[in-house]
């Protein structure tokens, strides 16, 4: 993840830190995505059926950045979050034989930025291979502020213990303090992250987390700065641990990357629905 649990020590056991980037992923190419897909202007396709996320704005931001282990002096600076000061950006997880969390991110926001285009989106992610480091958990939240996102969804992979597994998503709690004010995001966050949480079970069959959320699958959280500094619709999803064997190698496999890019559509696609009606 980006910070998060993770506000950890620069550390590829360290979980968390909203950023992303270019990503030494081996296997398959991830699905890549450019901005039309053969969409037409108005955002319907060539069948003449209205898209059906025309006219969305949704951010994606890839947790991490391969690059922050070497930028580790510029990624432990301290950032205003609002209720406090914490790192610009951690470097996030590995697997046992170092599948990088931040290739993994990239790999799925890739995927899933390529499946909401299609759908008649615009996309826009934190970064994507364009930046040394970074960008800060500040700069992330302003870069779905900037856009008035309709949501904002940032994609992580957990460093959590062996033996847990499963995914979870992470709300907004309430939190106003210097900058930070998620009075207005709250309620349409956690309806959001039902949502993906729902479509994310259903496209890859993952479980819920088993440590954390209380079987729901859901964990509120007053202490990350993408979600504090966040002014418009926006969760954390961990898609499985790291650190387990078993989570682990699903996070490695092309096949269930595809799912996983297709279950975060399938979430946000149902709230932008329901938000709409």
């Amino acid at each position: 993840m980006n910070e998060g649990r993770a506000d950890r020590p620069t550390t590829p056991q360290a979980h968390a830190s909203d950023a992303h980037g270019r990503g030494d992923v081996t296997d398959d190419k991830p699905a890549g995505g450019t901005p039309s897909h053969g969409m037409p202007s108005n955002g319907t396709p060539s069948g003449g059926k209205p898209a059906a996320l025309a006219g969305a704005v949704i951010v994606i931001d890839p947790g991490h950045n391969p690059g922050n282990f070497q930028h580790t002096a510029e990624i432990n600076k301290l950032v205003d979050i609002g209720t406090n000061r914490k790192e610009c950006d951690t470097t996030g997880t590995a697997t046992a034989d170092g599948y990088k969390e931040a290739a993994f991110t990239r790999d799925v926001s890739q995927r899933l930025r390529t499946l909401l285009e299609k759908e008649g989106a615009e996309v826009t992610f934190t970064h994507d291979a364009d930046r040394a480091f970074g960008p800060c958990i500040d700069e992330r939240a302003r870069i779905g502020n900037n856009a008035k996102a309709d949501a904002v969804i940032s994609v992580h992979a957990d460093g959590s213990a062996k033996g847990n597994r499963g995914f979870h998503v992470i709300l907004p709690g309430p939190v106003k303090a210097g900058s930070a004010d998620t009075a207005p995001i709250v309620a349409p966050s956690r309806d959001l992250g039902g949502r993906i949480a729902d479509g994310f079970a259903a496209a890859t069959g993952s479980a819920r987390a088993n440590y954390i959320g209380a079987g729901t699958g859901l964990d509120v959280r007053t202490d990350l700065g993408g979600l504090n500094l966040s002014t418009v619709p926006k969760v954390f999803v961990e898609c499985g641990n790291m650190q387990d064997p078993q989570d682990a190698a699903l996070l490695k496999n092309a096949d269930w990357r595809q799912k996983a890019a297709r279950g975060l559509a399938d979430g946000l696609r149902a709230y932008l629905t329901a938000r709409n009606s």
